[in-house]
């Protein structure tokens, strides 16, 4: 019986419950994809991030319970969390390559850990209607990136308030739905829809946010800008654009450590 351990963490939040839970599996070699595709059905989560130590860096891989995934900014944050303050990571940046995405780096400032991440590259996407029947609302504009789909619209309170058919969005030819606006009281918000990926509605999209940052720099002038997230569970965000990189900042907390038994 083999033994792996799992830690549970709360990302993109200073506080318990809130935030967008993953969970971490640390190995020491990999393990066969069934295997981790069954861990994250088990887990039930929307990542279920993997890690394995290679020299002075860390392979990751990503898996929500349906499918793996190209890039997961919540999971990286989590994993970067459990290497700095449960594994005792000394050094304040912790590298990862995914062989999917590339090279990702998390830096430690205090508290707040940030991801660095490439920019998506974004084209406009002309098919509003299609949009509204997903989200019953109509996009002033919209965007494809890589992997998702980004519907923009007036309001926050639009934003807060839409009711998503999650089975139009499923037919969306990507990994998701991004919806987006102007904040309140933060430079823009966002919710994140991917019944695709088997997740309806993630709490905290931080790769969501490589597509949304260069949107909202190229509208409101700004490097710096903050974010917040208005699923259920709500999340903040603090981000910079750099061109080709996004950083992409935000606290968490450990909720669980326990063990696997994998036979």
């Amino acid at each position: 019986m083999k033994k792996v351990k799992i830690y549970q963490v709360d990302a993109f939040t200073d506080r318990l419950f809130s935030g967008n839970p993953a969970a971490v599996c640390i190995l020491d070699a990999w393990i066969d994809d069934q295997t981790m595709q069954s861990i994250a059905a088990e887990n039930n989560l929307a990542e279920t991030a993997f890690v394995v130590p290679t020299g002075n860096t860390f392979e990751i891989r990503w898996f929500t319970p349906a499918v793996e995934v190209d890039l997961c900014g919540h999971a990286t944050l989590a994993a970067a969390f459990v290497l700095f303050s449960c594994l005792g990571q000394k050094e304040s940046e912790v590298f990862f390559f995914s062989p999917r995405s590339g090279e990702l780096r998390v830096t430690q400032q205090e508290q707040t850990l940030c991801l660095d991440f490439p920019t998506d590259t974004l084209t406009q996407y002309d098919n509003l209607e299609q949009l509204k029947s997903c989200i019953g609302i109509q996009p002033k504009e919209a965007y494809k990136g890589k992997t998702d789909y980004i519907a923009i619209v007036d309001t926050e309170e639009e934003v807060r308030t839409l009711k998503p058919d999650f089975r139009e969005i499923e037919k969306l030819p990507g990994r998701g739905l991004i919806v987006t606006a102007r904040g309140d009281n933060a430079d823009f918000v966002s919710r994140f829809f991917a019944p695709q990926a088997g997740i309806n509605e993630d709490p905290v999209t931080g790769s969501a946010h490589t597509s949304l940052i260069p949107i909202w720099w190229g509208k409101l002038g700004k490097t710096q800008l903050l974010a917040r997230q208005l699923s259920a569970r709500g999340g903040k965000l603090l981000c910079e654009y750099k061109g080709e990189r996004c950083i992409i900042g935000g606290e968490a907390k450990l909720y669980m450590v326990g063990e696997i038994n994998i036979e």
